[in-house]
């Protein structure tokens, strides 16, 4: 007759195969990370091109940590010392200026560690994407969903191309989703206050993530209210906790420009660049103070904030006057955010020669993740609806302001995540 197993064989067990679970994972983003670093050895050149005072070098954030370095402080987002500015929130900013520090301003060694730090990012999103999956949908699952975000071309390529805040944004809305899922059965203060700081931080590293914020937390809410378990009290934790993380930026926002700035004072230029007339092109950069000389004097002339308000004005101004074109236009950004699809004019076409390949593979991905959804919908809707949640609410200010083609990309691992539901779900369907 065999004997049971002993409690230590158990346990021998199952430090294997969390050893084994570590290795698995391991290897996933070390495998992504190679990729990534390999790709950013062919891109390095873009961001050491000294045009224009090495603007691609990081664009604002880049200006704004030279500022910082310099001793000006948080200030100066283009191409002169033009002060105090609230163009972005201060998390990236100060991330680059202390490698700036570091490793020199706009040098080779410094760019090097930005994007290393970038695909970084991109790589122990793995982690994330697999655990996320996991929770929602099995082992399976959460393996393929791991490899085919370390494979997945916007993951690889994005992250290497531009320094900027979008994959720092994108590993803080996977570990906040993450615990998201995990907050209906969670009484411990400390998680909840956990959840505040995080979206405390990811509100000041990219306020557009808020966007989401709102939706999460009420199906937390109600997940928690069917289950009979206290909401309120936990909630205020979260709350008070995100309040006292942003305060401080609110706080200095209001001494330097006299009135509430809340995280960013740029809505009026980005409503502005959504009410371009002429629509041959996605980018209305010409009507900023980018590359329009005349817009960038206005901007020194006003300064900051009046020179935003100006824009404000202008965009509501013609939105009044021209209501059709501002929804259909709206409606072709949508669009645009989800398939990749813009126009296939040549003369467009000459400026996004890659836009056919990208128009294929970025409708593809969302065509099998809104398939993935709606089989994850079907067999569980109350439990996987954060899903659609997130996939729904957080273009939307893109659509009624400009789009950029990285502007998706904090949303991606959803995206992958629920495409490989597709698949597989697809296959099992077929063997049965």
């Amino acid at each position: 007759m065999p004997l049971p197993p002993s409690s230590d064989s158990g346990a021998a067990a199952e430090m294997q195969q969390q050893t084994r679970f570590f290795s698995s994972l391991t290897f996933i983003v070390l495998v992504a990370l190679a990729i990534r670093l390999v790709v950013m050895v062919f891109l390095l050149p873009e961001q050491l091109e000294p045009q224009r005072d090495h603007w691609h070098f990081g664009y604002e954030a880049g200006r704004i940590a030279r500022s910082i370095v310099q001793g000006r402080g948080f200030s100066s987002p283009l191409f002169g010392d033009t002060g105090p500015t609230a163009w972005m929130t201060p998390a990236y900013p100060y991330l680059v200026a202390g490698v700036f520090k570091l490793f020199g301003t706009y040098t080779k060694l410094s760019a090097i560690v930005l994007l290393s730090l970038n695909a970084l990012m991109s790589a122990l999103a793995c982690i994330l994407v697999f655990l996320i999956a996991r929770v929602s949908f099995g082992a399976r699952v959460a393996k393929w969903s791991g490899w085919a975000w370390a494979f997945c071309p916007y993951a690889i390529y994005f992250p290497v191309e531009r320094i900027w805040e979008t994959w720092l944004a994108t590993l803080l809305l996977c570990l906040i989703f993450l615990i998201t899922l995990d907050l209906e059965n969670e009484n411990k203060f400390r998680k909840w206050a956990l959840f505040g700081l995080l979206w405390g931080l990811a509100a000041l590293t990219s306020p557009a993530l808020l966007s989401v914020l709102p939706f999460l937390a009420g199906w937390v809410i109600y997940r928690r209210q069917r289950r009979g378990q206290r909401w309120f009290a936990v909630n205020t934790v979260a709350a008070f906790v995100f309040i006292a993380i942003i305060s401080p930026w609110f706080i200095r926002n209001y001494e330097v420009f006299h009135r509430v700035v809340p995280f960013r004072d740029n809505m009026g230029i980005v409503l502005r660049l959504g009410t371009k007339g002429n629509t041959s092109y996605w980018g209305p950069y010409e009507l900023g103070p980018w590359h329009n000389e005349q817009e960038w004097n206005e901007f020194k002339q006003l300064g900051e904030l009046a020179y935003f308000d100006k824009k404000k004005q202008q965009a509501f101004e013609f939105i009044r006057a021209h209501p059709g074109w501002y929804v259909w236009t709206s409606f072709r950004r949508a669009v645009f955010l989800w398939t990749g699809y813009w126009s296939l004019d040549r003369a467009y076409l000459s400026q996004e020669p890659l836009d056919p390949p990208n128009i294929l593979f970025c409708t593809t991905l969302t065509v099998l993740a809104l398939l993935g959804l709606r089989r994850a919908l079907r067999a569980d809707w109350s439990r996987t609806l954060p899903y659609a949640l997130v996939l729904f609410s957080f273009p939307l200010i893109y659509y009624i302001t400009s789009p950029e083609v990285y502007y998706r990309r904090p949303i991606d691992p959803f995206f992958v995540i629920l495409a490989v539901v597709a698949v597989l779900k697809s296959g099992e369907s077929r063997r049965v």
